[in-house]
C-alpha cells in the first residue's frame, strides 16, 4: 500500500463520516465516499472499545494486509473507512478477510 493511498488527516475522516454512505455487517462498518481521484484511499479506525493498544494494532495490521491483498479488485475513485466491531478481537484472520470482502461486496466497490 503506497503512502498516498491512505486517509490520514482528521478532516478527511470526518468528511467521509459526514458525506459518505455507510454499510455494515456483523463484524465491520464501512464508510464509503467518492473522492474524484484516480485511486481509492483507505483509512482504518479502531476504537478503544476493542481492547488495549496491542490488540487494536493487531486488528489494524490484519485489516491493512487484507486490503493490500485485495486492492487490485477494488474500484478506484473512493475513500473507504473501515471500523471493526468488538467481536473481531479473537476472530481468525480468514474470517476477518471474509467479512471485509463481504462488506465491500455489499457496498458494490469490488470489480
Amino acid at each position: 500500500m503506497k503512502k498516498d493511498l491512505r486517509i490520514r488527516k482528521n478532516r478527511e475522516y470526518k468528511r467521509v463520516y459526514k458525506y459518505g454512505k455507510n454499510y455494515w455487517n456483523k463484524h465491520l462498518i464501512l464508510y464509503i465516499m467518492k473522492n474524484n481521484l484516480e485511486v481509492s484511499r483507505v483509512g482504518f479506525t479502531v476504537t478503544k472499545k476493542i481492547g488495549n493498544a496491542v490488540t487494536r494494532n493487531k486488528v489494524r495490521r490484519q485489516m491493512k494486509e487484507i486490503y493490500r491483498l485485495n486492492y487490485e479488485n477494488i474500484k478506484s475513485g473512493y475513500d473507504l473507512v473501515f471500523i471493526p466491531k468488538k467481536n473481531v478481537v479473537n476472530m481468525p484472520y480468514s474470517k476477518l478477510e471474509n467479512s471485509m470482502i463481504h462488506i465491500m461486496n455489499i457496498a458494490g466497490i469490488l470489480k
